[in-house]
This record gives C-alpha cells, structure tokens and sequence, in this order.
C-alpha cells in the first residue's frame, strides 16, 4: 500500500501545488487540507479547506474558479489596507487556531495519514501542530517565517515555538533558518533539509517556456527590469524600489521597469504619482508560471529590494532565465549571490543605493553575461529537480 502524506497549506500556492506534484509523481498517496478557499487539485485523495486567520477574506481566496462574491466589499478593504491590517492578524490569526484545532484534528483522525507535512509556520504550521502525537510532523520553512513573521506579537512567538517544538523534521529554504529553528524550539536531533521553497525547479520547463506575449506595450527598445514580488509589507520594500525609479531614469531614458502582480494596487499607483514616473513603470496583472518566465528572459535585471526573505523562487527562477539579481544585502540573499560576481547587494532600505546599483547592473553588459553563465550552473547543480 502507498504510503500517504497529508499536506497543510495554501493550495492556491504555485509552492504548494509543486510540493504536491511532485510527491505525487514519487508514488505517495496525497491528500490536502488548504488553509485557503481553492479548487481541489486532481490526483488528491482527500481535500478539505479550512480558513484559518481570516484567509476567506483574502483577495485572491478563490472557490470554483471564481471569486467569492458575498465578500468582495470586505476583500477591497483588506486589499487598500493591507499593510495595517498584517498587524492585526499577527494577534487574530493565532486566536483563530483553537476554532479549528477540533475539526483539523478529526480530518487528520479520518484521514489516517502516514505522514503530516505543513507548508510554513504561519499559519498551517501552527495548525499542524495539533497533529496527534502518533502520526510524524515534518514542517516546511520559509522566507519570513521566523526572520519576520514570528516575532509580529506575542501569540505569533508561542505558536510559532509550540510549531517547531512539535515537528519531527524540518525543510527550509535556507541552511540560515535551520539554524534559527533550533533557536525556536526544534530538537537539534530532528532531521532537516534544505531545499528550495517549491522543491525545485523544471529548468526544461523553464527552457521552453513560451514567448512573452507583450500586449502590454513595454517598449521594445528600452532594457527591462523585472520587480515581481508583489505587495509583501515589512519585507520587500517597494517604497524604496519606487523611489529609486526617477534617479534612474534621470541618467537613462532607455529602460522599462515592470511590475507582475501589482496592477490595480492603489499603493503601486500612488507611488508612481508621487515620484511622476508614469512613463516608465508598468504593472502588470499576476502572469501565469510560463509568461512570468518568458518575461524574465526578456529583462536585463531582476530586483528585490528585502529586509526579510528566504530564497524567493522568482529569485531561482530569474537566475535561470539569465536576469542580473539585485537584492537586498541579507545572509540569505548571500546564500546565493556573490556581491559583484553573479549579482549585486545593496542596502535595501536605501533608494540611492538601490538606484546606483540598478545603473551598475545596466552599465555592465559583460557582468551581466558572465553573472548569467554562473547562475545557470548554480540552478543546475543547487535548484533543478
């Protein structure tokens, strides 16, 4: 009999969705409980939802492949005010927990699985901590989760403790967050692996992605640079990547700055009538998975100004394509990229720094060159499944 493996998380998540293919095509039987209203994926043998700290009012929760209508007026809201809103869920969010702890715990009962694996601390990893004593907790960690998350408020501290304290293994994205954890409450005997966050990158997928369907009439003739991390407050600090923009343009007319992801945010597009940069920034909707890769193979550099992360896939993803990163001067950006060999680090909270360093990366098409030949060999032997 196949052993079966019961996945907590978000199964709206491009992450999650990898996870679960790929321990699909393993031979393991897999069921899924999403933290997020989601369509159920094929191969599953259970899927149930459980919208745990607030996520059915989330903008993109989706049931059925439509949006969930008798919320959208509360969605709006969540979307303008985002930013407040994340520290209020830092002391909601862990509340919710005991309102399905009972429910998490008969699915698990039910379903029997051989194995539990939650895909972040917050929020599935704190609900998977209820996972009965008999059955093997492995977590899965990363970006923010304890660099950031973890220490938003009190109730995030002791979920976020009782979570490694009860897992049995440990993922991360980053060696950085597998010495953290112990610092958390992991017994330093428990079996970890550092992985990146979707369990590896198709690079032939990534090879024979599609053209870029430019129908979003970004010049043809400018250098593009890529920024698609989103709205992610605390974190990524697009202030200061906005902020940058008009010193560049200042130097060079030739580049397009695009943004996937941030079309329609009303903070995006504020930023751009702030710094008057209508004519060089152009934000996009969310791509899917082949056009965001096409577009990264079309731009000369990728951008992610963080204070906070772990290892972004659209990091490993842009590297693949050939994009030049620019990120944030953290330890595990440095996990990745050498300063001035196969990327460049700044201070990501400085916009001249951040608007030098965009200049360098397009003044130097032989750094650029040489920067894409290593990052493809460190794909291959470090990120290709």
């Amino acid at each position: 009999m196949k052993k079966h493996i019961l996945i907590v998380a978000d199964g709206r998540s491009p992450t999650a969705q990898s996870w679960i293919k790929n321990i699909l095509s393993s031979g393991y039987q897999v069921s899924l409980i999403s933290s997020f209203p989601c369509e159920k994926l094929k191969g599953l043998a259970h899927f149930h939802v459980l919208p745990i700290a607030f996520s059915r009012f989330s903008t993109g929760a989706k049931t059925k492949g439509k949006k969930l209508e008798n919320v959208s007026g509360t969605k709006k809201l969540v979307k303008r005010f985002a930013p407040f809103l994340q520290k209020f869920r830092y002391i909601l969010g862990p509340l919710s927990l005991q309102k399905y702890a009972r429910q998490y715990q008969k699915l698990v009962t039910d379903i029997a699985p051989d194995l539990v694996h939650a895909l972040r601390i917050p929020y599935e990893g704190m609900l998977a901590s209820y996972t009965p004593n008999d059955i093997p907790l492995v977590l899965a960690i990363w970006g923010n989760d304890l660099t950031l998350h973890a220490k938003g408020s009190l109730l995030m501290r002791f979920f976020t403790k009782r979570s490694l304290t009860r897992a049995d293994g440990l993922t991360s994205d980053t060696q950085r967050d597998l010495s953290l954890a112990v610092d958390w409450g992991l017994n330093s005997a428990s079996p970890v692996f550092c992985v990146p966050g979707s369990g590896g990158l198709d690079s032939d997928a990534v090879e024979k992605s599609q053209d870029f369907n430019n129908h979003f009439d970004i010049p043809k003739d400018t250098l593009w640079v890529v920024n698609p991390r989103g709205l992610r407050p605390g974190s990524v600090h697009q202030e200061v990547f906005f902020e940058a923009i008009p010193e560049v343009l200042k130097s060079r007319q030739d580049i397009s700055f695009i943004c996937p992801s941030l079309e329609g945010q009303p903070q995006a597009q504020a930023w751009i009538g702030q710094f008057e940069i209508d004519e060089g920034v152009f934000l996009l909707p969310k791509l899917s998975q082949s056009q965001l890769w096409a577009l990264f193979k079309k731009c000369a550099l990728f951008v992610s100004p963080s204070s906070h992360d772990g290892t972004p896939n659209t990091l490993l993803e842009a590297m693949a394509c050939g994009c030049l990163p620019i990120l944030g001067d953290i330890e595990s950006a440095r996990e990745w990229i050498e300063h001035r060999r196969n990327g460049l680090l700044v201070n990501p909270r400085d916009p001249h720094l951040l608007a030098q360093a965009i200049l360098n990366g397009l003044d130097q098409p032989e750094l650029r060159h040489h920067a894409a030949i290593i990052n493809q060999e460190i794909i291959k032997k470090r990120a290709s499944l």
